[in-house]
């Protein structure tokens, strides 16, 4: 167990890297360096404020949203929730000052877009110096089929089937693209406009792809930038965040009331969204997708012990692919577990043990803020169940210069369990389902719809 959720943490300060499939055309050392040493604010990657303020030792401040305060002080409790940081509070940095706490970008952006919610601030005092490796919720997928194989004992046997009849549908609907993903991986070149409307056509049976496409397209915007803005942000030790919320925004309509990654899917207007968030980028986004996400799928899909310059996804049966690619079947039950009609009764049962598991592993490794290590861009998280580290929260309200200010102390405690699902990001649509996921009876891999 714990050796899975070691594989599924990256320290961006460390040359250490994972084991991967073998017939790889360029190695995660290979990509690390380049994206480090060949990028405008590679250096970010290892020297962001972030970092440097857990591994100092220092006390951590963070400030969180939420719309349920009333909640909060009647329970006495704040808990965590799932989605990116697994099992965290999520959270975003503060840097003391004179004048105030000033929010990380990321915060500044949730303070002007979330004018319903009020904010705490947290003052964490870690025991230690805190080790700089981050959760990457892309390299989940053993643990999601592990989870799944242990308590597949609480769905109905309809249900199991159901379950594993829609996660073999969108894999053999989605086989012919995930052949090219691993083709390219091991070298080939598919011509880039060819991949990019081979990509976007199949995202919509294959969600999982969407999530990927969309790190790509962050990190490629965040670390090649050079607005002034941006450049703002590297002063302070900061990824741009308001880039890749941009793009977000403008590539998939209605993001901005459900954040829902399965739905991005740019295909033929991909140069164009790229171009006028920075004109400067868009002639390189292209190549880069398909060399960069060609790459993180073999790693994220299959098991070290096979070689993705001969694998291939048709005609693959359950049992197969979960020796063969477990990171990839579990990643595709997860997200089909939450079209299950009876998820909302199931949530806990799952979601809570995987919970239990990402608590142990940060206690064991002295992590009380767990942060997205996909990149470190500046989500970070409070773990509730840290045991050796002092945490005092307040309210808090913004001044006229942006800056936070604590008001009143909560008498409030984290607890380790996650909050109900309702409360959280992975929220239903108004049909009761997970927002975002076409049933598996509707899938077809096709020509992508022409703006």
């Amino acid at each position: 167990m714990h050796h899975e959720w070691d594989n599924a943490h990256t320290d961006h300060t460390s040359s250490v890297t994972r084991p991967g499939p073998s017939g790889l055309a360029e190695s995660e050392a290979d990509w690390r360096h380049h994206l480090e040493h060949g990028t405008p604010n590679g250096w970010l990657l290892s020297g962001n404020a972030m970092t440097k303020t857990l591994t100092s030792g220092r006390p951590i401040h963070l400030m969180h949203t939420t719309v349920a305060l009333d909640a909060i002080r009647a329970s006495g409790h704040l808990y965590a929730s799932t989605g990116c940081l697994a099992a965290a509070l999520y959270c975003a940095p503060l840097t003391p000052e004179p004048a105030g706490l000033r929010p990380h970008n990321l915060g500044t952006y949730l303070l002007e877009t979330k004018k319903h919610t009020r904010t705490l601030v947290f003052e964490i005092t870690p025991d230690a110096p805190v080790p700089p490796k981050g959760i990457d919720y892309l390299r989940l997928g053993a643990i999601h089929l592990r989870t799944y194989l242990t308590h597949r004992s609480f769905l109905t046997e309809p249900e199991d089937a159901k379950l594993r009849r829609a996660v073999l549908d969108r894999l053999h609907a989605a086989a012919p693209f995930l052949d090219t993903l691993l083709a390219n991986a091991a070298g080939k070149q598919t011509p880039e406009a060819e991949f990019i409307d081979q990509l976007a056509a199949t995202v919509p049976a294959f969600p999982f792809l969407g999530y990927l496409y969309f790190e790509v397209l962050s990190e490629y915007l965040m670390l090649h930038s050079t607005t002034p803005e941006t450049k703002a942000c590297a002063q302070l030790g900061e990824m741009n965040n308001r880039l890749y919320k941009r793009l977000a925004f403008s590539a998939v309509q209605g993001m901005e009331l459900l954040f829902d990654l399965s739905r991005f899917n740019p295909g033929q207007r991909l140069l164009q969204l790229v171009g006028e968030i920075e004109a400067g980028l868009a002639p390189g986004v292209a190549e880069f997708t398909r060399r960069r996400l060609s790459h993180l799928f073999a790693g994220v899909a299959l098991s070290p012990a096979q070689d993705a310059a001969s694998f291939t996804f048709r005609n693959s049966d359950f049992d197969r692919l979960a020796t063969t690619a477990p990171h990839l079947l579990g990643q595709l039950v997860f997200r089909e577990m939450r079209i299950v009609d009876r998820y909302p009764q199931l949530y806990l049962a799952f979601e809570q043990a995987k919970a239990l598991e990402a608590w142990s592993y940060w206690n064991a490794e002295g992590i009380p803020t767990p942060f997205n290590g996909t990149i470190p861009k500046g989500e970070i998280g409070i773990n509730p169940a840290y045991p050796r580290a002092r945490c005092t929260v307040w309210t808090a309200e913004t001044c006229e210069r942006g800056l936070l200010h604590p008001v009143e102390q909560l008498d409030v405690t984290l607890a380790p369990r996650l909050a109900e699902l309702s409360m959280t990001a992975m929220r239903r649509d108004d049909t009761g389902r997970a927002a975002g996921h076409e049933p598996s009876s509707a899938l077809r891999c096709g020509a992508p719809k022409r703006p």
